[in-house]
């Protein structure tokens, strides 16, 4: 019987040794969503803008955007091209710059989006992002988000 008893507990632990290994192994999948964010928007010279955070984990990108105020007129001329003085910036606030970008967009009748701004941040911290968009004879007139990264 002692060998019997012996063969069935080697089994059992042997079957216990093998099992482990196999649930350490597993393949484990995360799945990081990405949460976009975008602050009120701004009506200038008949432009709507707006600035918007996009947050995947801890990374933060930052985006301002341009699009008509509303449809063109019908039976009225074509929206003109118009050149813009944009401005995106970003920073935890508190803490460190998410970095800045200015320059010129073209626009006509298309929404159109300036990125170029955004970071890692600590997981907590409130990101505030800034976008404005000047159009002579009008002076800039900046719109704003601010966003929590949860992680």
């Amino acid at each position: 019987m002692n060998r019997i008893a012996l063969l069935a507990a080697g089994v059992a632990g042997a079957a216990t040794l093998l099992a482990v290994p196999a649930q350490a192994g597993a393949a484990t999948t995360t799945t990081t969503t990405t949460t976009t964010t975008c602050g009120a928007s701004g009506l200038q010279a008949g432009l709507m803008t707006k600035v918007c955070a996009e947050v995947t984990g801890d990374s933060v990108q930052l985006y301002g955007q341009v699009s008509l105020a509303g449809p063109p007129s019908p039976g009225g001329p074509a929206p003109e091209t118009k050149e813009l003085l944009t401005g995106l910036s970003g920073q935890v606030v508190g803490g460190a710059s998410l970095g800045s970008s200015s320059g010129r967009t073209l626009f006509t009748a298309s929404t159109v989006q300036v990125r170029g701004v955004g970071g890692t941040v600590p997981c907590g911290s409130t990101v505030h992002g800034s976008f404005s968009v000047a159009y002579y004879p009008w002076n800039p007139a900046p719109v704003t988000v601010d966003v929590v990264v949860a992680c």
